[in-house]
Parts: structure tokens; C-alpha cells; sequence
């Protein structure tokens, strides 16, 4: 019985092992997250050492979980993307080992690998992403550091929905280690921010590498658009649309969504954060998608509006053209040395004066009751990616990636004439920084109303889709 159930765990471990082959090949590299950590360490203070935690496995329904997403720092840092791991950056060596980072992961094991997926493990983590000092999430208690002996200990905030567990290498007992053995009780303030200033410094400027994922997922993001602008039809629901995003992102490789797609038709387009996508149909109303892809960690957001029936209104023209405008001259002050608040700035003032002209609103104050967001975030790991936010004195520099995403939004009952109610409009673009200009990732998707309208009367893939009536 022994060398029976020796030989089936020997045989399932090989079968994982074999069936990690057929994996895309344009990940990050391990040169990157190492890079990438002696950026981290060379903005330390001397004599610290940096404490880096997974997110927690998060609860979908009673014994389900959602699909698991790793701490965006922790794979910046490492490229690890399981659960119940540790990561730590020292300034200096550590030891007569000299070791200066030490990853503690999740152990192997083969039959909870059956049930739950592939673990890396300690041989995985040391030849696939290039640590040194790795160790299963169980030595952690017992690992020898004196938290006490360095001058600033630099972690995150806490996790504070990691699941009760007893295990040793669950992140409920390796956070509950950490805070005893660094006798801390709560998050000090001035260590938290400090990580935030340092992992915001970094990754709103994007590498090389980074920039080529940016640029795939941000395409893909395009394509799907355009697929909807030629597919959509006044009784499609906006479950439909979401569902042509989300399958052509996974053609393309996508994981999955960087953020909960927003499909709103008609008055629904009127709320900025709008998750149902429930309409059963679209009529013949404006449609705003706001969507966007995930492709290996990196969010592309794009937002389009568009007529269902393919051609606008004079009333939507005629407010999608100020949300244009806005965009437009937005677009002329993106580079390096703009102020980042100049950008919402420059979009408001068109945004007003368009207002006013159609005679929606009298003073410019009142632009806030249509154009209640700002123009711009950083984007990237998170979709509303780190970033250094300073007011007036943040300037825009070479390869930060932001958004430009004007709108305006005219809810049923505004104090304007009713020909204008539940018209709701946003371009949203995804912009590279340059040194003297921009690059705009997602140009491939038409943003005029012209260029809108013409698209419309292709035909798509999916006009042909037949399913069975239930």
C-alpha cells in the first residue's frame, strides 16, 4: 500500500510538473522583479529591512473562492502570484550567508495541488524567479530575525480579511508571527508610508518590459471595443456586450478584467461606477463601456460611448463632442513637466464653456453637477495604479502612464431641458508620457463620431453567432 501510494503521488507530481509547460512565454522575466527589488532597496533608509505580504484568498460564496489575484507589490517585487507568502528586503546582507532578501512560499504538495493548483514551491521560487533564500511559509515562526535591531521596519497595511487558520503557513499565521515577533499591534503610520512612497516612486514610472504588456493590453482592449461598436444592436443586452469584451480579451490572452466592466445604456451610462450590466436591452440609446482588460498583471481602461442603432443624435452629438473637445485639449499639455492637476483642469474649462453654449448650465461652478470625477489616474499593476498624488507640485514625468477620461452625465430630473436627460458620455484613453509629447496606447479605437459611425456599419463575427432559444 506504501509503494502504491508512493508511486501515485510520484506519477501526480510529474503530471503537474509536465502540465506547467504549455504556459504563454511573455511573462516578466525574473531579471525584471530582480531589478525591481534593487530599485525597492536602493531607496531604503540604511539599517531597514522591508516586510512584503500576499493578499489573502477572498471568500466568492460560503466554501468558494474567488479567483485568486496576487498582491500587485508582491509580484512587482517578486513575481510570486500565490497565496500565503512573505517577502523580505533588507538594505544591507543579512548574515554570514551575506543573503540580502528571503521569500517564504507556499509548500509543496501534491495532492492539495490536485484540488487547489500548481505550487511553485521552494525549487520553484529559487530556479523561476531567481531567489536565493526561499523557504517554506511554516519556518517563518521559527526563522531567526530580530526585528528589534533595524532602525525602520517598512511594510504595507495590513490585510485585515485573511481567514482564521491555525496552519503555519497559512497568511493569518504569518501575519499574527510578524506583528509578535516585530511587537507591533496595530500598523505604524510612518512605516506604511514610507512603503507607499517608495512603491508609488516606482511604479508610476513604467520599464521597458512593463511598457510592452501596457501596449498588449491595451490593444486587445481596442479590438474588443471595435467589435462591439460593429456588432451592437438596440435589442442587445448589456450583458451581451460585457460577455464580446470578455471573450475576446480570453482569445487574446487575457486573464481576466482588470476592474468590474461598466456597460451602461441610456440613463445606466449616467452612473459613473455601474456594474449590473443587466438591461436586457439597449434601444435605441447611447452606450458607454467602460472596459478593460488584464493581461499578466497590467490593466488597460478604456471607455467608449456609442449609439446602439449607429448613429448619434443631434443632442448626443452634441454633448459627446464637448467630452471630445475636452480630450483634445487635454491631449496637447500631456508630457514631462505638466502638472498632473492641470490636466482635469484644462478638461473642466472646456467642459463648462460647452455646457454653458448649449445652455445646460449658466455659471462654470455648476460643470461638478455633469463632470463630477477628475480627468486622470495612473495606471498599470491597478487599474488606478501607485502614483505619487502631491497636488500642484506632481508633475507629469517621462513613462508614467495616465488616463484621460473627460465625461459629462445628465440624469433624468437635472435642471436643464429634458431633451438632454440620461445622455451620459466618456472618452477615456490610455496615455504614454513622452519627453516633449504623448502616445496614445489606445488609438486603435476610433473616438470621433464620424469615425464612430462608420465603423457601426461593419459587420462583426459575431452578427452571425446562432444559440439554441431557452
Amino acid at each position: 500500500m506504501k509503494q502504491f501510494l508512493f508511486l501515485f503521488v510520484f506519477a501526480l507530481t510529474t503530471s503537474l510538473v509536465q502540465s506547467q509547460e504549455n504556459l504563454p512565454t511573455d511573462y516578466l522575466t525574473k531579471e525584471f522583479h530582480q531589478g525591481r527589488r534593487e530599485a525597492f532597496r536602493a531607496l531604503m533608509p540604511a539599517n531597514s529591512v522591508a516586510v512584503v505580504f500576499s493578499y489573502p484568498e477572498r471568500v466568492f460564496s460560503r466554501d468558494i473562492d474567488y479567483n485568486y489575484h496576487a498582491n500587485p507589490d508582491m509580484y512587482y517585487l517578486s513575481g510570486y502570484k500565490e497565496p500565503d507568502a512573505i517577502l523580505l528586503i533588507f538594505k544591507e546582507a543579512q548574515g554570514t550567508e551575506k543573503y540580502n532578501e528571503v521569500l517564504f512560499v507556499r509548500e509543496k504538495n501534491a495532492t492539495r495541488e490536485m484540488w487547489t493548483g500548481r505550487r511553485l514551491g521552494i525549487e520553484g521560487a529559487k530556479s523561476k524567479l531567481g531567489f536565493t533564500t526561499v523557504y517554506n511559509g511554516k519556518d517563518f515562526n521559527a526563522f531567526a530575525i530580530d526585528f528589534s535591531k533595524f532602525d525602520k521596519v517598512i511594510y504595507d497595511e495590513f490585510p485585515t480579511d485573511a481567514k482564521e487558520s491555525d496552519h503555519p503557513d497559512n497568511l493569518y499565521v504569518l501575519l499574527k508571527s510578524f506583528k509578535s515577533k516585530a511587537g507591533i499591534t496595530k500598523a505604524n503610520e510612518d512605516s506604511t508610508n514610507l512603503f507607499s512612497k517608495i512603491t508609488s516612486s516606482l511604479r508610476e514610472i513604467k520599464t521597458p518590459e512593463e511598457l510592452v504588456l501596457m501596449r498588449k493590453t491595451v490593444k486587445l482592449s481596442c479590438i474588443a471595443h471595435n467589435e462591439v461598436m460593429k456588432a451592437v444592436g438596440p435589442d442587445m443586452s448589456e450583458n451581451e456586450v460585457d460577455g464580446i469584451h470578455a471573450y475576446i480579451h480570453k482569445h487574446y490572452g487575457a486573464e481576466a478584467e482588470g476592474y468590474g466592466p461598466i456597460v451602461g445604456a441610456g440613463a445606466n451610462g449616467c452612473i459613473l461606477h455601474y456594474w449590473e450590466n443587466n438591461a436586457t436591452k439597449i434601444d435605441n440609446q447611447l452606450l458607454l463601456m467602460d472596459v478593460g482588460s488584464e493581461y499578466h498583471g497590467y490593466s488597460a481602461d478604456v471607455t467608449r460611448t456609442i449609439p446602439a442603432n449607429g448613429k448619434f443624435t443631434e443632442e448626443q452629438k452634441a454633448i459627446y463632442q464637448i467630452v471630445y473637445d475636452a480630450q483634445e485639449a487635454v491631449f496637447k499639455i500631456c508630457k514631462e513637466g505638466t502638472p498632473l492637476v492641470a490636466l482635469n483642469e484644462t478638461a473642466k474649462d472646456v467642459i463648462a464653456k460647452g455646457l454653458i453654449k448649449l445652455g445646460i448650465i449658466t455659471d462654470p461652478k455648476d460643470v461638478r453637477l455633469y463632470y463630477p470625477h477628475s480627468c486622470s489616474h495612473f495606471l498599470g499593476l491597478d487599474v488606478h495604479d501607485k502614483g505619487t498624488y502631491n497636488g500642484p507640485q506632481t508633475l507629469i514625468k517621462e513613462n508614467m502612464i495616465l488616463t484621460v477620461e473627460p465625461g459629462i452625465y445628465i440624469p433624468a430630473n437635472s435642471k436643464c431641458d429634458k431633451k438632454w436627460w440620461n445622455i451620459g458620455v466618456r472618452i477615456e484613453d490610455d496615455i504614454l508620457m513622452l519627453k516633449d509629447s504623448y502616445e496614445n496606447l489606445s488609438a486603435d479605437s476610433p473616438r470621433k463620431w464620424q469615425d464612430i459611425e462608420a465603423l457601426a456599419k461593419q459587420k462583426s463575427t459575431f452578427n452571425d453567432m446562432k444559440f439554441p432559444k431557452i
